[in-house]
């Protein structure tokens, strides 16, 4: 008997200098619905680049990478 296991997923993007956890909001949001969802409350999210996911030991991991501000 094979047994499936969903991942939960974990969002995160630097804040002042510290990572800034976010929970799923919604399972079936695509990482991109996940982004525009949180950039109504963190305006430095309406320009980030979605980065992973990475499989760590609690699930998948995606990070939100603001560009604004930088240079490159």
């Amino acid at each position: 008997m094979v047994t499936v296991t969903n991942l939960p997923r974990k969002f995160s993007f630097q804040q002042n200098g510290r990572s800034q956890d976010l929970p799923d909001p919604n399972p079936a949001f695509s990482p991109e619905a996940v982004l525009n969802f949180y950039s109504n409350t963190y305006p430095e999210l309406t320009t980030a680049k979605i980065s992973g996911p990475s499989l760590t030991d609690s699930g998948h991991e995606y990070r939100f990478d603001s560009v604004i501000g930088k240079k490159g």
